[in-house]
């Protein structure tokens, strides 16, 4: 059996691992779902009409402001979603299982592949459930071509990865599982310093930086062009590069923490 056959093999298998963890135990997931649901309809049917005034100059228009919230609310949905993928491998490596995997015939980096996978495939059912909220109370994109729907989904599951392998190694360097929920709380708390509530440049002075050069503001805003026919400018460009970057990043990080043999 090749190396690249053996590779794909025990990623499936770590990949079914992992989603049958997610399946016999899904309160973990049900828990980081509902903050970005909360939000929302906290947002919309308590903020709404004032968000919406402000935003606009005018008079408040509701349905205007969930078009505006949504896309942000979609990204919150990823970054509070891998904060359980920290979670899982967190546990893994304190629980002893990794030690045994260690000791068998498997390809090595399996184990990450499969958390990897698995969380991204957590991550686009729990944005098409938000999704699904969104509609349900008023969210539309009548604009939007199949080409930008596509793309809006190839920037979903981009961004998904990217913040995936940066929360594998969260988790790795994380002594027990709480201390894993914690090192990845910025994935939470980053999109409420963005750009999903309210637009940058209404923003006090001193703060628009914070928001402006983060991953998720040129996300949001890219987000928002595909689906609303918004203005893109350079976001596009910016979030491929952030996401790109992201991904080298937690990747290179990841695996040389998980290849250190441990003492």
């Amino acid at each position: 059996m090749s190396a690249l056959t053996l590779a794909a093999r025990d990623s499936g298998t770590m990949l079914r691992r992992n989603l049958l963890h997610a399946r016999r135990y899904p309160s973990l997931t049900l828990n980081l779902l509902l903050t970005p649901v909360v939000l929302l309809l906290l947002f919309v049917y308590i903020f709404g009409d004032v968000m919406s005034a402000g935003i606009g100059g005018g008079g408040a228009d509701r349905a205007q402001y969930i078009a505006y919230i949504v896309p942000g609310i979609l990204l919150m949905t990823i970054g509070s979603t891998v904060v359980g993928t920290a979670v899982s491998v967190s546990t893994d490596m304190t629980e002893g299982i990794i030690a045994r995997f260690r000791t068998m015939a498997i390809h090595r980096g399996s184990v990450l592949v499969g958390h990897v996978i698995g969380s991204v495939l957590q991550a686009v059912m729990s944005v098409l459930l938000v999704g699904a909220v969104a509609v349900a109370i008023g969210f539309r994109s009548t604009d939007a071509t199949p080409l930008e729907w596509l793309a809006a989904l190839a920037l979903l599951v981009l961004f998904a990865t990217a913040l995936t392998w940066v929360a594998v190694g969260m988790g790795l360097v994380s002594p027990n599982a709480e201390a894993a929920s914690n090192n990845a709380l910025p994935m939470v708390l980053l999109p409420l310093l963005s750009s999903a509530f309210i637009p940058v440049d209404t923003m006090p002075g001193w703060f628009q930086p914070i928001a402006e050069y983060q991953p998720f503001t040129p996300a949001i805003e890219t987000l928002r062009g595909l689906l609303l026919g918004s203005e893109i400018g350079n976001n596009g460009w910016l979030t491929l590069a952030w996401s790109l970057g992201l991904v080298t990043l937690g990747y290179f990080w990841s695996t040389a923490k998980f290849n250190h043999d441990p003492k």
